[in-house]
């Protein structure tokens, strides 16, 4: 089955000239079923391009989810045109009544920035409560999961002298869990970040489990007890091109920015990047709806069930 979105999001042609099965409103009012409501809370700037990158991940599951796009404040965005904004996407105090069966918050370039410092800290720590009773299972991506793991954990990040940006091997920690089920037992996956927790601070916290890691990267993938936590310090729904647009930027603002490891062939930025981790991306995003999601969230989509269904009271 496929992803319901709106009629007119940029994101539906551009996934349909890519031959990806998504259905639009008008198409889903037929369908006979409960399907999945997935919120995507976009913290990066350019909002079209990372919807598209997530949608294109999520695109892959058997079944039908309904996408709630929606942003942290009604600040104007340099990146993306209002127009946009305010015909696809819904302020957080707009939906925080909703419950969903499951919500990914992205990255955001805010890695040398501490966490009080961030104008919008408090609110995404009211994003973070939230979810706790009105979501069953959340992904954190990059920058928002070492924020999430600040919050409900106090680990704390270190911050890199030199950005750690490239394609990274690693490697299968638990063969038997769900969230990496299909993973080779190495696979490749992009970073793009200064922040870093330490494996020991993971290993502190009894109610987290270590995925996947790297000797280069550190900790990849972790995984609360309960499912109801994904964190993930890479950016599997990376474009081919993404690594190159960033490292390009940070060159023309006058930045002397490290080549993206394991990115170029030859190691030279002129010539074009091959993905090597979108099969692990696709099937990280389709484990979670699967596994984290759809097989623990209650039919009836309301808080008492969410909790219900959490707690098995």
């Amino acid at each position: 089955m496929p992803i319901k979105i709106p009629d007119q999001l940029p994101a539906l042609s551009i996934l349909g000239d890519e031959n990806i099965f998504v259905m639009s409103e008008h198409r889903a009012v037929n369908q006979d079923i409960r399907p999945m409501e997935v919120a995507i809370l976009n913290l990066m700037p350019n909002k079209i391009e990372t919807e598209v990158q997530i949608l294109r991940m999520l695109s892959n599951t058997p079944l039908q989810i309904n996408i709630d796009l929606v942003r942290i404040h009604a600040n104007p965005s340099k990146n993306t045109p209002s127009s946009h904004l305010n015909a696809f996407y819904r302020l957080f105090d707009d939906v925080k009544d909703k419950q969903y069966d499951g919500l990914i918050i992205t990255g955001a370039p805010l890695g040398l920035i501490d966490y009080e410092e961030v104008s919008y800290w408090d609110k995404i720590c009211e994003v973070f409560a939230w979810a706790q009773n009105n979501v069953v299972s959340t992904m954190y991506l990059c920058w928002a999961a070492h924020a999430a793991l600040y919050y409900h954990y106090g680990l704390k990040r270190s911050i890199k002298e030199q950005k750690l940006s490239g394609v990274y091997k690693h490697q299968i920690q638990q063969p038997l869990e769900r969230l990496t089920r299909g993973f080779d037992d190495n696979f490749w996956a992009p970073h793009s970040r200064y922040g870093e927790v330490s494996k020991k601070d993971y290993q502190s916290v009894d109610n987290l489990n270590i995925l996947a890691e790297s000797e280069q990267a550190g900790v990849y993938l972790v995984a609360s007890e309960d499912k109801r936590q994904v964190y993930v310090t890479g950016h599997p729904e990376y474009d081919p091109n993404t690594l190159a647009d960033e490292y390009q930027r940070d060159v023309n603002s006058g930045e002397t920015p490290p080549v993206p490891v394991n990115y170029f062939p030859e190691n030279n930025p002129d010539n074009r990047p091959i993905s090597s981790w979108r099969g692990h991306g696709n099937l990280l995003f389709n484990n979670w709806i699967n596994y984290y999601v759809y097989q623990i969230t209650p039919y009836q989509l309301d808080a008492e069930n969410i909790q219900t269904s959490i707690t098995g009271e």
